[in-house]
């Protein structure tokens, strides 16, 4: 932990920084697909945002170490590169199943890491451990990102959008 403080094994810091570890492991994987160089950019971007987050999460209040930022204009990165993605993609009209090609269903995975990363942070905020106030809605922007990525690669691959149908009876 940047600072030196100790904190049991299952501190809500640890579960934190962990957890935008293992998101940014999957996006490592993604990026290793044959998928768009664009993407592949983009992915980059989000692998250095991520590290930086995760050298947030665990600064303790008693670190002096200056640590790199995350800024509005990185939100808005993600927020024009989902307007990219969204042009050659139909409206949704339905819930989609996760699914349908082996990297779109690793996009999903890294998607639901990141929301289970963006709950810890929550957690963290509440408790007045974070101090960026961007953190937080980059998490936010950024599952948003991954479900949009997943549909634009549904879209490249030509994979099929399984609609979710719920049973009524």
């Amino acid at each position: 932990m940047i600072g030196g403080d100790k904190v049991d094994k299952d501190h809500i810091r640890l579960e934190a920084y962990g957890t935008i570890d293992e998101l940014n492991s999957w996006i490592g994987l993604l990026r290793d697909r044959e998928i768009p160089d664009g993407s592949i950019v983009e992915l980059l971007e989000i692998q250095d945002r991520l590290f930086t987050i995760g050298s947030h999460l665990a600064a303790t209040a008693s670190s002096k170490m200056t640590l790199p930022d995350v800024y509005e204009k990185d939100i808005k990165y993600l927020e024009k590169a989902i307007d990219k993605m969204e042009e050659v993609l139909k409206p949704m009209t339905h819930f989609i199943l996760p699914g349908g090609h082996p990297t779109v269903s690793e996009c999903h995975i890294a998607r639901c890491v990141c929301r289970r990363a963006e709950r810890n942070t929550t957690t963290m905020i509440k408790q007045d451990m974070v101090r960026n106030p961007f953190i937080g809605p980059y998490l936010n922007r950024l599952s948003d990102y991954l479900f949009v990525l997943s549909r634009f690669l549904s879209h490249n691959f030509k994979a099929l959008e399984q609609p979710w149908t719920p049973k009524t009876s």
